[in-house]
């Protein structure tokens, strides 16, 4: 039997991964967390087989948990379900060690498809996401502006590219305005750029965000 924790802020969408998986006769929910520092600590005390872990949660940002569940259980394999398509973050979720990369709106049989091949220690990812892997390995050498910046640095200049403001980007963070307002500096300098308007523009250009 799989064993897997759901890691999700949202009820709705640990409610609906569960009825996919009561479908299926090897896989089973045996837990949930509603955000990252709770999977943290359920890892640590519990075993489980597939941790399924969303990007987007309040607090600790899914891709720095990733990282920190990496530290602390290298073996346990992540799969990353978002929201977020997959030219946004896939690959650093895959760089910073997932087994795979999901979208919300994929089908429920390929989560069940994705679930078993990271159970048996295989890796997960779609043929659009192996293209683009690809295309990242051989531009490794010339790395684009945006590939500098930190997890937590990319998740806010795509929130600053999608309109939000510091004061909106720190409460759904769950940061103070000033830390938000220094990362934004930090953007900017490593980017190269003077205004928000050039990063929207930057982002836009790149294919970043829909």
């Amino acid at each position: 039997m799989i064993k897997i924790l759901i890691a999700d802020d949202h009820a709705i969408v640990r409610e609906g991964l569960k009825q996919i998986v009561a479908e299926t006769s090897d896989i089973v929910v045996s837990d949930e967390a509603t955000n990252g520092q709770e999977a943290l600590e359920k890892v640590e005390k519990n075993k489980y087989d597939v941790v399924v872990l969303d990007i987007s949660m309040p607090g600790r940002g899914g891709l720095e948990v990733l990282k920190l569940l990496q530290s602390q259980k290298p073996k346990l394999p992540v799969l990353v379900l978002s929201v977020h398509p997959e030219e946004q973050y896939a690959v650093r979720a895959l760089k910073s060690g997932a087994s795979g990369y999901l979208t919300k709106e994929s089908a429920p049989d390929e989560l069940i498809t994705a679930l078993r091949k990271i159970a048996q220690g295989g890796k997960y990812i779609t043929s659009s996401l192996s293209e683009r892997l690809a295309f990242e390995i051989d531009t490794e050498a010339e790395k684009l502006p945006h590939e500098t910046l930190s997890n937590r640095e990319y998740q806010v200049m795509l929130m600053i590219a999608s309109g939000k403001t510091v004061t909106k980007i720190a409460e759904e963070v769950h940061l103070s305005v000033k830390t938000i307002s220094t990362y934004r500096e930090r953007i900017l300098e490593k980017m190269k750029m003077k205004s928000n308007a050039e990063l929207i523009h930057y982002v836009i250009r790149n294919k970043l965000i829909e």
